[in-house]
């Protein structure tokens, strides 16, 4: 299960407020993805959840369990693929499942068959290309076993062909193991095409001012983002972030 509830979180560092009374609900299995401008303390309120920082006034609970300052409830893939490299990507992906004492080694070498990277079970990350270092780090974070998996703009370092190619296996990989995934992205678009739901923060603090519920259809094709309504919903949703900025300059 990996059902996330956030109930009046704040942060402050010395006398800047971060996060400001912050009310969240992620059900199991879903996918959320985390909007705003930059400085807003999106990666602030991951660090929270993942227990790296402890948070002034509020709750964090995972599955009614209270992990309010706690470290190892969740899996968490950064901006940089954080492959160890002097492992190989079998021992990279395994390494979740290594530190809590199980592996499943024919399972990884399912995933990493099914993420087109077959032939490099064995070969270092330094032979592989950005895109397949993602999802290596991608399966690492499938295969460990956290309910819930929070990617911090998994793909803000890649070229616009190789993201889009990255979100299109991202969809479907999620698709086929239903895990619950919060993910920050500074990409309308990106977001529009992943997520459920997308939450908009403000800034200077941080609160959420917005949610909406994404009705497109899976699976979703690259033929979406070229509709009407598409375009219509990230012209909506980039005037709230763009109403929000405003508001705080």
């Amino acid at each position: 299960m990996g059902h996330l509830t956030i109930q009046g979180v704040s942060k402050n560092f010395g006398q800047k407020e971060v996060l400001q009374d912050i009310d969240l609900d992620i059900t199991e299995g879903e996918f959320v993805s985390i909007l705003g401008p930059s400085g807003s303390g999106k990666s602030t309120l991951f660090h929270v959840i993942g227990g790296l920082l402890k948070p002034d006034q509020g709750s964090i609970f995972l599955n009614d369990q209270d992990i309010t300052g706690k470290r190892g409830f969740i899996s968490y893939m950064p901006q940089h693929h954080a492959l160890f490299p002097w492992r190989t990507v079998l021992q990279n992906v395994l390494l979740g499942q290594e530190l809590q004492g199980n592996q499943d080694q024919q399972k990884a070498l399912d995933m990493i068959q099914k993420a087109g990277l077959a032939g490099y079970e064995h070969s270092l990350p330094d032979a592989l290309s950005g895109g397949m270092k993602q999802r290596a780090s991608f399966i690492r974070a499938l295969l460990s076993p956290q309910p819930l998996i929070l990617l911090d703009e998994p793909f803000s370092a890649l070229d616009d062909f190789t993201r889009q190619d990255m979100q299109q296996w991202l969809q479907d990989t999620w698709m086929e193991y239903k895990r619950t995934i919060l993910f920050i992205t500074h990409n309308i678009e990106e977001a529009l095409f992943l997520s459920d739901r997308i939450v908009i923060l403000s800034t200077k603090p941080a609160s959420v001012i917005k949610q909406f519920k994404v009705p497109f259809e899976r699976p979703r094709t690259e033929k979406l983002v070229l509709s009407n309504e598409f375009l219509e919903w990230k012209r909506m949703v980039a005037e709230n972030i763009v109403r929000q900025g405003d508001d705080n300059v």
